[in-house]
């Protein structure tokens, strides 16, 4: 499997999201368990959640499926809401997040989105945190390029080593700016769902982009997440909520997408040839 760069972090290119974990029943929850196992077993390091997942219940189990495994191989990443993004806000955020994920440090910790507390005591702040080893790196999510131009501006900005954005087939719009500026200033990006997502805006791939999966042995979804993985500079966290599909997305990093490939997709998902607003699920 392929591997980036995340500030001096190295790790695969295949991550796992958690959005909505933890808040069905009892045996779903479990299921996610076996699921996040299954990817580390698997070499998938990463995972990715946030405060906001359920109230804390993703972390949850997070912190239920890591218990096991040796800290450092294993890359957590949470986010905080903005309105906790003051001094003592951050603090207690990331205590709470520690204390429901088991650990006593984060890799990686991001601002979730930009809200109305000043990004100077934000980042002020995180870098304490890292200082005090509370957090390994920092970083925002959902920042579009004048945003994080703002952000490695501040004291602290030089810190920021990754943002987490929406990229998918459906959502290529930060291919004309912000991953360019992005690579620039050496700012991983972390692109969550892969797939669209639920409440309608799962991605729906038309007849010849499905022909193009079989004819690749696989299917429409690893499809879309070999396209994601395709330039080896996105780390993708697509949730699995089974064992069954994490088993298809680590088989979908080792699917070639190849210029003609990516010649048909583009006929029905077109790259961007302008400025477009940041897309935000």
């Amino acid at each position: 499997m392929q591997t980036m760069k995340i500030g001096t972090a190295t790790v695969p290119v295949l991550g796992m999201g958690t959005w909505h974990m933890g808040e069905m029943s009892p045996t779903r929850t479990q299921m996610e368990v076996q699921s996040l196992r299954y990817g580390l077993d698997h070499g998938l390091r990463v995972i990715d959640t946030a405060e906001m997942y359920g109230d804390g219940a993703a972390e949850r189990v997070v912190g239920t499926a890591i218990q096991g495994y040796p800290r450092d191989q294993v890359y957590l990443i949470s986010k905080f809401y903005p309105w906790n993004g003051t001094k003592a806000g951050v603090r207690k955020a990331l205590t709470a997040s520690l204390n429901r994920l088991g650990t006593d440090y984060l890799d990686l910790y991001l601002l979730h989105w930009r809200g109305k507390v000043p990004l100077a005591e934000t980042i002020a702040t995180l870098q304490e945190l890292r200082k005090e080893g509370l957090i390994r790196q920092y970083g925002v999510s959902n920042f579009d390029v004048m945003d994080l131009q703002e952000a490695l501006a501040v004291d602290g900005g030089q810190g920021v080593v990754a943002n987490e954005v929406l990229y998918n087939m459906a959502a290529r719009g930060i291919e004309y700016d912000l991953i360019p500026r992005q690579q620039l200033d050496k700012v991983a990006l972390i692109g969550y769902s892969p797939y669209g997502s639920g409440a309608g805006l799962s991605i729906k791939l038309p007849q010849p982009l499905l022909e193009l999966a079989a004819d690749k042995h696989i299917t429409g979804h690893q499809l879309m997440l070999a396209w994601a993985l395709r330039s080896g500079q996105v780390l993708s966290i697509p949730k699995a909520g089974t064992p069954e599909h994490m088993a298809e997305n680590v088989a979908a990093a080792e699917v070639t997408i190849t210029a003609t490939d990516d010649a048909l997709i583009s006929q029905y998902f077109p790259a961007p040839v302008a400025k477009e607003p940041l897309k935000v699920i």
